[in-house]
């Protein structure tokens, strides 16, 4: 009976976020090693589902960094970086396009195993995603960053119920491919559709005081807390693409952004239906709250 109602707390919790979210779009863009982990990426697609099937519009967008890394040892082509960005020729843009395609089809089927409509989508189609060359990868190649979203065809979807899968392989106006990093993608995604959220989902908690240190986590930031620890390099390295993506997405009339952990068994669905939440939710708050006095 106390389990019973446990259960049961549990889900009257999430009825007001059911009822206040129901037919709003999420963008959630999904990467990295966890992508890579079958049991991890069962989590973050069930809640996906669950989202679905809540009467939620959710829009998947995915990286696929370490499925490029084992196709380019197999092509025996070893990656390089500069200033943190992969290196891509055209045969590198090739296996990049080749490899993201691949795994969007995986994902494509495995939604629909869990019981829900899905179609994938390369950002290279009828100018979804249209890029132009990045202004700091000139010895990079073909790095593009965002120029305009075209959302016809994703509205479509949503609109017949459909869980669009978006893999960001942009194309340029030059007619060439670019890789674009999926964090940007996602988050001019969410500006373009209107989203009510952005989500990314990584394998860190959020956003932390001290990285290695967990119980440091930032609940809930505001834009200028947000920009404050961006300037005091606490939020560096990986973050900061990712951080970057939420304060895009928060200046362009997304309500909120949040980052979240896949290495939490169901930590979507945590941070959504929940009060306290697991990761760190950025909001459009225009001052510096207490959470970072101090700093």
């Amino acid at each position: 009976m106390e389990e019973a109602i446990k259960k049961s707390t549990v889900l009257i919790e999430a009825l007001p976020y059911i009822k206040k979210f129901f037919g709003k779009v999420f963008v959630i863009k999904f990467g990295g090693s966890a992508l890579g982990d079958e049991n991890l990426r069962k989590y973050v697609l069930e809640d996906i589902v669950f989202l679905h099937y809540a009467g939620i519009n959710p829009v998947l967008v995915h990286g696929g960094g370490p499925l490029i890394s084992m196709k380019m040892k197999e092509a025996r082509l070893k990656p390089r970086f500069v200033d943190g960005l992969r290196v891509t020729d055209k045969k590198t843009m090739e296996i990049v396009d080749g490899a993201l395609a691949e795994l969007n089809g995986i994902l494509v089927e495995e939604i629909k195993k869990l019981g829900a409509e899905a179609f994938g989508l390369s950002g290279k189609e009828n100018k979804l995603l249209l890029a132009k060359k990045a202004d700091n990868s000139k010895n990079a190649g073909f790095i593009g960053t965002i120029d305009s979203v075209d959302t016809t065809v994703v509205s479509r979807l949503i609109e017949t119920n459909m869980v669009p899968i978006v893999s960001p392989v942009a194309i340029g106006q030059d007619g060439e491919l670019y890789n674009v990093n999926a964090d940007e993608a996602a988050s001019h995604l969410a500006v373009a559709l209107k989203a009510e959220k952005l989500f990314i989902i990584t394998n860190v908690r959020g956003i932390m005081r001290e990285r290695e240190r967990p119980e440091t986590l930032f609940g809930t930031l505001s834009l200028d807390d947000t920009q404050a620890l961006l300037e005091k390099n606490i939020i560096a390295e990986g973050m900061i693409p990712k951080t970057k993506a939420c304060v895009n997405a928060l200046e362009g009339k997304v309500k909120k952004a949040h980052i979240i952990d896949a290495n939490l068994a169901h930590a979507l669905l945590l941070e959504i239906f929940t009060d306290k939440g697991v990761g760190t939710e950025i909001t459009k708050l225009g001052r510096r709250t207490k959470a970072t006095e101090g700093i």
